[in-house]
């Protein structure tokens, strides 16, 4: 039985291939226009889109032209060819600057950027970019219904380039590179200072200068155990109600121990 639906399911779709191509022959344009709107009704968008394509000579300068612009862009759209999507949109704009179709498409063509976004260890270029036309967007459509989700978009991306941001600065901690994790882990906080997880990156901070303390020669130790004091009552004053107040107050006891210990130490050692 499987096999028999297999074979009449190859034959259909020969036959419809051969039917395809027969329209692509034909030199009736307004025949081509007719079956891809058909193909773009039915979601069949590629065939619709080589239609469009092959018809757009010879309709150039006709009324019909903004309407067949407007669904061949939508047709790489809906195919995820987000690239391609942008450059017709983009496109769509300069050729009918004054459509009633402008404020939709000016939103589509920002929104091929934030679908070009990558995963947040890749490069973000595409996520800076659908951050700043999002935004361009929302001051230039300001009733616009379509503000709560570029809105949306934007919280979306700058959450994208926090973790970016959070991963590096883990990835120093991890290798041990604690000044380096320091200096990253106080850019993530300066960078996204009402984030939820504020007060995480303040206490690496402190976890890593406390490291990089620790790992110092001697000379060094005392004057960066206070830089860890001052890093601990900083949090004490950023986070008085933070969950992790008491982990800062405990790398805060430490390193008062060991300043007081290095005094000792000293002392014995000038006696």
């Amino acid at each position: 039985m499987k096999h028999v639906l297999f074979i009449a399911f190859t034959v259909m779709l020969a036959g419809c291939s051969k039917h395809f191509s027969k329209i692509m022959k034909s030199h009736d344009a307004e025949y081509k226009l007719r079956m891809a709107e058909q193909y773009f009704v039915k979601k069949s968008y590629n065939k619709a889109q080589q239609l469009y394509e092959d018809v757009m000579p010879y309709f150039k300068t006709s009324k019909e032209f903004e309407d067949l612009y407007y669904k061949y862009a939508y047709c790489a759209w809906y195919q995820q060819d987000y690239l391609n999507a942008e450059n017709l949109f983009k496109s769509y704009l300069e050729i009918f600057p004054n459509s009633p179709r402008a404020e939709e498409i000016d939103f589509m063509h920002a929104k091929c950027f934030y679908k070009q976004s990558p995963k947040p260890e890749l490069d973000q270029t595409n996520t800076i970019k659908a951050m700043g036309m999002m935004q361009t967007f929302i001051n230039t459509h300001p009733g616009s219904s379509k503000n709560k989700e570029a809105g949306e978009i934007i919280d979306i991306c700058r959450n994208k380039l926090e973790t970016k941001d959070y991963k590096s600065a883990q990835l120093y901690f991890d290798l041990g590179q604690f000044r380096a994790a320091g200096v990253a882990f106080t850019g993530v906080l300066n960078n996204y200072p009402d984030s939820p997880k504020a007060d995480e990156y303040k206490l690496m901070v402190i976890k890593s200068y406390f490291r990089f303390a620790e790992m110092s020669i001697d000379e060094k130790k005392k004057e960066r155990f206070e830089h860890v004091i001052d890093e601990c009552n900083d949090f004490t004053d950023r986070f008085p109600v933070s969950k992790l107040k008491n982990e800062a107050e405990h790398y805060l006891n430490l390193s008062q121990t060991n300043i007081k210990n290095l005094s000792n130490e000293q002392v014995k050692t000038s006696t």
